[in-house]
């Protein structure tokens, strides 16, 4: 199976997965507020909300890794 985590989440979402992108991009959009669900932030772009909604509802290889995005997303630093 394929390796599931943070910079494999980025390339499939089509994003730069480096670690310093990925620290990047979540200091940017960090914290995302509690009353919105990570697949409804106005960042991503209709495809990649519809990803991330996907996987979450499906419960699929992709949701223990996007949760972990939405942890970290919601930890103000």
């Amino acid at each position: 199976m394929e390796q599931r985590d943070l910079a494999t989440l980025f390339a499939q979402l089509g994003l730069p997965n480096d670690p310093a992108s990925i620290d990047a991009f979540i200091a940017a959009h960090r914290p995302l507020p509690d009353d919105v669900a990570l697949a409804d932030a106005p960042f991503w772009t209709p495809a990649q909300a519809a990803f991330l909604a996907e996987e979450l509802q499906a419960d699929a290889d992709w949701a223990e890794v996007i949760d972990e995005l939405n942890s970290e997303l919601g930890q103000p630093r």
